[in-house]
């Protein structure tokens, strides 16, 4: 069935202007997450994911928020995305966006914008958060915490983020929307008038599985709904991501049991202690059916059948037209991106042109310039460097006539100098002279007494030998 749809128009909007649907990364020192507070129950966001991989994201569209996402950057998916229910639309054609913020805090795209326009613009892409990349060839879909099925035209847009995807099989993931779908339009909506307010928390499990050692596999989806009123209700829901069939139901509190340790994910637990029993079990049994596979009946549910064979005969006759306007539009937007990228080649050709003249003008000034000024500061430095040359040439030779008159002066002067000293010395050397006469005199007294002495003691030794050679030895002591 078709029906004329706004989107078709923002969709091709997007496709020309790749920052019309726009994201922002919230600083440390900003409370919970800013604009996007309102998706919470009291502004209050959930509490207990502290840690420095959580990052919180304002998810925004045309410049306003949309729903706000808990993104871990470590394994690389959300721990969950807040919205509130406006109403149900079909399903847009998927345009995936990613957020600059989260790879390359110092960049200039505050916004989020199509991956495929993305470029080079942003430093190590990839490296925080889940590109397209990751699921090709994988077998797993980017399966949207956020259902955009469950929100109006104008927000469906900002749902295609990958930072509000996760890795889900084919099968899980229609058959996380469509319970999910059933379960917020036939069991939650009907339990909640108007004038109160439908909070809701999906999220996702991380778990030790990854797809190309990258992306975490959850091991289990989770919702969880908070019907802001004074005869509130609150409901958790949890699929196991073994069993695509499973939707077990359970209360809030354990719910967050099976979280990390000390999450609360409503400000006071959506007043789980003061809820409207009656409500919480007309929302279950109608859980209940849904999980059974039966229908919920509603009020609203008759209406539908019986004006349904209207829009059928309706969308039966305008689908010519529709068909007809949506190729209109679409030629209309090919000829405007055909004329904006034509002007763009042009403008780009023209202003390069003309930058390339004036750089190469500015240039050949820069060198001129540059030539004159080493010119004319090398005049002075060469007329220094001479005369610094020729008064050091005039002290070499200044030098050398002195040297040469202290060597010619030396010569006389040296010999009057001994002749001079000659008498003193001479003088000087007499007492040496007589010390060593009488030296020599001494010894030479001291010589002959004691040669005279070694010949008298020859002859007594000689004498005393031929005694007692010669005489008898009877008389020898005689």
């Amino acid at each position: 069935e078709w029906t004329m749809k706004t989107s078709i128009v923002f969709l091709l909007c997007i496709s020309v202007f790749p920052g019309f649907s726009q994201g922002r990364v919230v600083r440390e020192d900003e409370t919970g997450f800013a604009e996007c507070n309102v998706f919470f129950p009291g502004q209050v966001p959930p509490e207990g994911f502290t840690e420095p991989f959580h990052v919180k994201i304002c998810q925004q569209y045309n410049k306003e928020p949309r729903f706000a996402t808990l993104y871990s950057t470590k394994d690389k998916i959300p721990l969950y995305s807040a919205f509130k229910f406006t109403k149900p639309a079909q399903s847009e054609e998927e345009n995936w966006l990613v957020e600059p913020q989260i790879d390359d805090p110092e960049n200039d795209l505050h916004e989020m914008v199509h991956e495929a326009n993305i470029g080079g613009t942003v430093a190590n892409l990839g490296a925080n958060q889940a590109l397209t990349s990751d699921y090709v060839g994988s077998g797993y879909e980017r399966g949207l915490l956020n259902p955009s099925v469950l929100n109006e035209e104008d927000f469906q847009v900002a749902t295609y983020t990958l930072t509000n995807a996760v890795p889900l099989s084919p099968a899980l993931s229609k058959s996380w929307h469509r319970d999910i779908g059933k379960v917020v339009e036939q069991a939650l909506i009907p339990h909640c008038s108007e004038t109160d307010h439908l909070y809701l928390l999906a999220g996702a499990i991380p778990s030790s599985v990854r797809v190309k050692g990258k992306v975490s596999v959850p091991e289990s989806l989770w919702l969880a709904a908070c019907c802001d009123a004074p005869e509130g209700w609150s409901l958790g829901l949890v699929k196991k991501i073994n069993d695509e069939n499973s939707l077990a139901d359970l209360t809030v509190r354990e719910l967050e049991k099976q979280l990390l340790p000390g999450v609360h994910l409503f400000k006071g637990s959506c007043g789980e202690d003061k809820q409207s029993q009656e409500k919480r079990e007309a929302v279950l049994q109608a859980v209940g059916q849904i999980r059974s596979g039966e229908q919920v009946e509603t009020s609203d549910n008759q209406e539908t059948k019986d004006s349904s064979w209207v829009r059928r005969v309706a969308g039966i006759i305008a689908t010519p037209f529709i068909k007809l306007l949506e190729l209109l539009i679409y030629i209309f937007v090919e000829l405007v991106k055909f004329v904006f990228y034509f002007l763009w080649l042009v403008v780009k050709r023209v202003v390069g042109t003309v930058l390339d003249g004036v750089c190469s003008l500015w240039n050949g000034m820069v060198s001129y310039l540059k030539a004159v000024s080493m010119v004319l500061i090398s005049i002075p430095y060469d007329v220094g460097r001479v005369i610094i040359n020729i008064f050091l040439g005039f002290l070499q030779i200044v030098r050398d006539v002195m040297f040469l008159t202290y060597r010619i002066l030396s010569i006389p002067v040296g010999f009057i100098l001994h002749l001079a000293a000659f008498p003193y010395h001479s003088i000087c050397a007499i007492p040496s002279v007589l010390k060593d006469m009488a030296t020599g005199i001494g010894g030479t007294f001291s010589l002959v007494i004691d040669a005279t002495a070694a010949v008298l003691h020859g002859f007594y030794y000689l004498a005393g030998h031929i005694v007692k050679r010669f005489v008898p030895k009877g008389s020898s002591d005689d």
